[in-house]
């Protein structure tokens, strides 16, 4: 009987210390961080009043006969699932989604406890504490390397007040861009300047002047543009006719009365023209002259050479405008025969007009000859010689006799003057340009370029000796792009470093090069030549478009204002053979990307958390880098811990040894800021729960009252 009052009683205290597990479980609803428990039951030791016995020939086995005596709280398993993550207002709140506690200490790092409560905040020591003022452990950043070095021990984070970052001068410069490689281009700049220069001094190498006034290449034609950004592409041949004087020769004799006509011209293709007319017989001289003026005439359109008669002299003269490209150029005999009486001989031929033909290998300017040029600057140089190697009676006798000026202006603009002032060899100019063609040169091969010839023919002009007008050219372009950036010196002082690019030549089985000239502003330099305040280099493409190469890599930049001097900037333009960087394709130029890694002093102004636990500074200098790193523990028996109080855990023997490392990492959860992990308490299954204990309570004091109404029987029999 003894036996169902202790099971009763054993069954009560049981249901008690269930009682006061669910009841903490409810008073922590709220509590940050906090992981419900559960009261495991278990029976008592039962009393064996028989054994089992195994079968025994025809008699079977019998089992045991055991009465228990009650029941106990076996243990209480602490129930680590994820609570529900609520936002909160505070940038320094954090919660972990998923495995891990944050770790802890009182004493400095000596010992370590564990939680959930993401709950922290800075004290007025720039300690990262919890609500215990425990201070929560990581890793700091090292400020030699400048990162956090989670492979460390960890140690207390703190984070001064008042924090600084010293200024940090600027080590590479990053340039994502495309540079348009196509025949029409948006982005496009006139020109360089080519001064003219007076007769017998040295042109000067490079020969152009950039807006700063500082020598530079004038570029190559071949890549050049027109006012509407459209490519010339000139090919090699390619080119202009061009005279400053209509080409004009007179007979050296009367015309012979009643003759025949016989005299051939040379055409610029190297064929002849024949122009023959018989006497019909009894002409004066006059009818005789008028006969052979019109059968010259009426071959105007392929030799271009008009005849006129003057009666007083009884002579003829040829002139050749050289205005129609369709037709041949200058005046050249090339035979005459025996009964002509035309009064011309070979020796009567003239040359005023000349080939200047594009030739990417190199120039020939010399006057008197048919001219090749590469650059803009070769182009000038050759009409400048021919028009002041003409002397005033039309002559070219290899003497500069005049003042006439040839230059490339501002705009990229050929400018003809023709001032006047020379002793005797000033001439009116009558400009003649015009395209060449197939019927230009002997053999033909080349095409008229006719974006190039529109663009020279509009430099023709007439301009007397001595006027003050001027003749334009439209404007040469070449393709451009520009990009710039600030960077910081020691001191975080900022300079703008400019990067220029310019499209110089084309080769058709290699690709395109571009000029790339870098500068800042002076009193700054980045170069031990003048200009001190720019470099010059190049940047190559391939044929598909990628990188082939360019200089320079880097700049030694000093800022000449008490900074460090000889800062080494690299210039990353990507990598060779490849497109992650500088790319040349027919699309529009344009910078896709532009950075530097320097950067001015700045102070703290504040902190934000992100899912690794970094805890990021943003600085005045709007600069934002990693302070510091939370650390996570993870164990392998997260049951095995024992609460202390306070929302912290310690390490026992059976939780096993803290597996410490970065969130999101070997299995350990990630963090998330600005929120608190809330209560896993489930008020619903804990109110459920309190009615099962509350009735398993009664139910086992309903069982010692039992008992006791027995006992009383038993005892009533004694009366």
């Amino acid at each position: 009987m003894l036996k169902s009052l202790f099971a009763g009683v054993s069954g009560l205290q049981s249901h008690q210390v269930a009682m006061d597990v669910e009841s903490n479980n409810i008073a922590n609803v709220n509590t940050i961080g906090f992981k419900y428990s559960r009261a495991n039951f278990s029976d008592l030791l039962a009393q064996t009043k028989a054994i089992a016995t195994a079968p025994q020939g025809a008699l079977g086995g019998k089992n045991p006969v055991q009465v228990g005596l009650g029941a106990s709280a076996s243990s209480v398993t602490k129930i680590f699932a994820q609570g529900s993550v609520q936002n909160s207002d505070k940038n320094t709140d954090v919660a972990i989604q998923g495995d891990g506690f944050f770790i802890v200490s009182p004493d400095g790092g000596n010992t370590y406890k564990y939680t959930r409560s993401g709950d922290f905040k800075f004290d007025a020591g720039g300690n990262f504490v919890d609500n215990n003022g425990f201070i929560v452990q990581g890793w700091l950043r090292d400020p030699v390397t400048g990162y956090v070095d989670a492979t460390a021990p960890i140690t207390n984070i703190n984070i001064p007040p008042g924090l600084t970052t010293p200024a940090s001068p600027t080590q590479n410069v990053v340039i994502k861009a495309n540079l348009n490689s196509g025949p029409r281009v948006d982005n496009y700049s006139a020109a360089y300047r080519v001064e003219s220069y007076p007769a017998g001094t040295a042109i000067p190498s490079p020969a152009a002047i950039d807006e700063n006034g500082n020598p530079i290449e004038s570029g190559d034609m071949g890549v050049m543009f027109n006012e509407s950004g459209e490519a010339f592409s000139l090919q090699a041949g390619q080119g202009i006719w061009a005279s400053f004087v209509d080409t004009t020769t007179t007979a050296s004799a009367p015309v012979t009365a009643n003759t025949n006509l016989d005299i051939t011209f040379e055409l610029d293709n190297g064929t002849t023209k024949q122009i023959t007319s018989n006497a019909p017989g009894g002409e004066t001289q006059a009818q005789t002259a008028s006969r052979f003026v019109s059968a010259i005439n009426a071959q105007t359109s392929v030799t271009g050479i008009e005849a006129v008669y003057d009666a007083g002299t009884g002579e003829i003269t040829l002139t050749n405008s050289n205005s129609n490209s369709n037709a041949s150029h200058n005046i050249r005999i090339s035979a005459v025969g025996g009964a002509d009486g035309s009064g011309f001989v070979v020796g009567d031929s003239a040359t005023t007009a000349y080939r200047y033909q594009y030739d990417p290998t190199g120039a020939t300017t010399a006057e008197g000859f048919d001219k090749k040029f590469r650059t803009i600057a070769d182009l000038r140089e050759g009409l400048e010689k021919e028009a002041r190697a003409t002397a005033g009676d039309g002559d070219l006798d290899g003497l500069f006799e005049n003042n006439i000026e040839v230059i490339i202006n501002e705009q990229g603009k050929f400018e003809l003057s023709n001032p006047g002032g020379s002793i005797d060899g000033d001439y009116d100019i009558n400009l003649s340009i015009t395209g060449m063609n197939a019927n230009s040169v002997v053999g033909g091969g080349i095409s008229e370029n006719t974006k190039f010839t529109r663009s020279m023919e509009a430099l023709n002009a007439t301009l007397p000796s001595g006027s003050t007008a001027t003749a334009f050219s439209q404007g040469f372009n070449a393709a451009t792009h520009s990009a710039s950036i600030d960077i910081f010196d020691s001191l975080g002082s900022k300079h703008t470093l400019r990067t220029e690019f310019r499209k110089v030549a084309v080769d058709p089985s290699t690709g395109s090069t571009w000029n790339m000239k870098i500068s800042v502003p002076e009193p700054a330099t980045i170069d031990t030549i003048t200009p001190y305040n720019e470099k010059t280099g190049f940047i190559r493409f391939n044929s598909d478009g990628s990188l082939a190469t360019y200089n320079p890599p880097n700049v030694s930049f000093t800022a000449n204002n008490g900074s460090a001097p000889n800062q080494q900037v690299a210039i990353s333009l990507g990598t060779s053979n490849a497109f992650d960087g500088m790319t040349s394709f027919d699309s529009a130029s344009s910078t896709s990307g532009i950075s530097q890694d320097g950067f001015t002093g700045g102070d703290l102004v504040g902190i934000r958390i992100d899912q690794s636990g970094t805890l990021v500074g943003s600085f005045s200098n709007g600069r934002s880098f990693g302070l510091a790193q939370i650390g996570m523990a993870k164990f392998t028996n997260n049951e095995g811990l024992t609460t202390e109080g306070g929302n912290v855990f310690i390490q026992t023997a059976n939780s096993g040894d803290p597996i410490i490392g970065t969130a999101a990492t070997a299995g350990r959860g990630f963090m998330q800021a600005a929120a608190l992990e809330a209560s896993n308490v489930d008020l619903s299954r804990s109110l459920t729960q309190l009615i099962i204990i509350q009735r398993g309570y009664q139910a086992n004091g309903k069982t010692i009252t039992t008992s006791d109404t027995l006992l009383e029987t038993l005892i009533g029999l004694k009366r």
